[in-house]
């Protein structure tokens, strides 16, 4: 619709009325579903939803079990309900970003026509009355003959950006026109192309995509992820299978204080190094705090890690039954180092908290208040043994104090690592479309905001053989403070012009 149409249509409401009245039902439902006003609604209701999933944490999330836990019943089962816990796949959640894709599709279809003809056929004629009415608009004497003052105006707006000069002959006057950054009239469409490729992109994530979480320890392969479903006031774990074979080969963990234990807050980042072993061989990865990995659609973050207190690798001092000197080796865990008489000594396993009975390996020793290792030393005969490695407050018990193979072992350092790494594992294979859409709406907005579609028009009217008089008006959809220092250029080259 066309600057002078929409003042004619507020100065008689009527006419919208009486078109209104003499639609069909289905027509005035087509035209509600399309509306500006509808489509607004639509993305309150949509902010909304994901406001409700930034506060309400996701089942999908690392640490929700323990989230869950700490809810009230009436919360769990007020929030399970209105499905607060998986809000993007909830049912009216897809309802919305449907109807919305809807709205935009059918507000575009309804309102191409009018602008392609907009742009299309533009208005080389307009009253002089609401030219005038316009706030950047001048009249101005000019002396010369018609073709000379023509020229002249057609090469000021030239010269000032304003391209493709037309000229119309109506009711004895002459109107000039031109104008640039008309494509900014059709911007809106690649904003509606860029919104409606994200959402296929989102829709294709939330039907075919998959995500859930994946322990590693080191030396253990799985090909299996864990994912936390929320059912109602309850929860339960469905276990998925990746098309490959995940194997841990080390992990690690660099501390903010070495001497401190290795809770979150103490933990500056952790690494996972793994294998993944299928139909096309075996592949070296490597994940760690913001350095994902991805492989064949699915992507490998760093969760959460247990805070049960292993060793990456302990130091240990052999000391000779004999009295002769004392050898120090480092092992690092499952390996093997063997001593200067050909006897290895292996790290067969180390707690954090360690006692001689009926301790829980898997208590949290997340503090190590008692650090200590089994050893398995092999004689270069091939007797096997086993050893115990005790620090310093430990090292007189009986068990570590007595000689096996011929040594006695003393922990003396060791490097800090949990008991396995949790990995976040996400197939999203909407996630390529998500980026070009978002591309898309990037470069759209850009265009939209940053560019303006301006027009001038420059109507002469003879009063005499060698004196005109021109009234000049330009209208620009935004950016109106660079609109009127432009059209004030274009009156001071005019200006210049005629003095000239």
């Amino acid at each position: 619709m066309s600057t002078v149409e929409q003042a004619v249509n507020q100065s008689d409401p009527s006419v919208a009325a009486k078109k209104a009245a003499g639609q069909s039902i289905i027509t005035r439902f087509l035209k509600f579903i399309s509306s500006v006003r509808f489509g607004v609604t639509l993305l309150v209701l949509l902010g909304l939803a994901c406001l409700v999933g930034m506060l309400v944490m996701q089942q999908n999330v690392a640490g929700f079990d323990r989230y869950f836990a700490e809810l009230t019943p009436a919360q769990r089962l007020v929030y399970g309900r209105l499905g607060f816990f998986n809000i993007y796949h909830v049912w009216y959640f897809n309802v919305l970003l449907a109807v919305l894709s809807l709205n935009i599709i059918l507000a575009s279809i309804d309102r191409f026509p009018k602008t392609w003809l907009f742009v299309s056929k533009p208005h080389y004629t307009v009253p002089i009355r609401w030219l005038k009415e316009q706030a950047q608009n001048s009249e101005i004497e000019f002396p010369g003959t018609f073709q000379e003052v023509k020229d002249r105006i057609s090469a000021a707006m030239t010269k000032s950006g304003w391209k493709k000069v037309t000229a119309t002959e109506k009711n004895g006057k002459t109107y000039l026109f031109a104008q640039s950054g008309v494509w900014n009239r059709l911007s809106a469409y690649p904003v509606h192309v860029g919104l409606l490729t994200i959402f296929v992109g989102g829709f294709m994530t939330a039907q075919l995509g998959s995500t859930g979480q994946m322990p590693l320890t080191p030396g253990k392969s799985t090909d299996l992820m864990f994912d936390t479903i929320v059912e109602l006031d309850k929860t339960r774990e469905v276990t998925q299978k990746v098309p490959f074979t995940v194997t841990c080969t080390d992990i690690q963990q660099k501390l903010i204080k070495k001497d401190d234990s290795i809770s979150a807050m103490n933990t500056i980042d952790w690494i996972t190094r793994y294998t993944i072993t299928d139909e096309t061989g075996t592949h070296e990865a490597m994940v760690q705090m913001n350095r994902p990995f991805d492989y064949r659609g699915y992507r490998f973050f760093q969760a959460s890690f247990t805070p049960i207190g292993r060793a990456r690798n302990i130091t240990v001092t052999a000391k000779p039954a004999d009295g002769s000197q004392a050898v120090q080796i480092t092992i690092p865990r499952d390996g093997a180092t063997p001593l200067p008489d050909g006897t290895v000594v292996k790290f067969k396993e180390f707690r954090g908290n360690f006692s001689i009975g009926a301790e829980d390996p898997n208590e949290d020793t997340s503090s190590y208040p008692n650090p200590g290792a089994v050893l398995q030393v092999t004689q270069p005969g091939g007797q096997t043994q086993v050893a115990y490695a005790f620090g310093p407050q430990m090292a007189s018990m009986p068990v570590a104090s007595k000689p096996v193979a011929g040594y006695t072992y003393q922990l003396t350092d060791f490097e800090k690592v949990a008991d396995q790494h949790i990995l976040s594992v996400q197939r999203d294979p909407g996630a390529t479309v998500v980026y070009v859409g978002f591309i898309i709406l990037c470069l759209a907005l850009i265009a939209a905001f940053f560019f303006s579609h301006q027009r001038v028009w420059a109507v002469i009217e003879s009063v005499s053989d060698q004196d005109h008089k021109v009234v000049l008006g330009g209208h620009t959809n935004r950016s109106l403070n660079a609109f009127d220092e432009k059209f004030k250029r274009f009156l001071g080259e005019l200006a210049i012009r005629n003095e000239q």
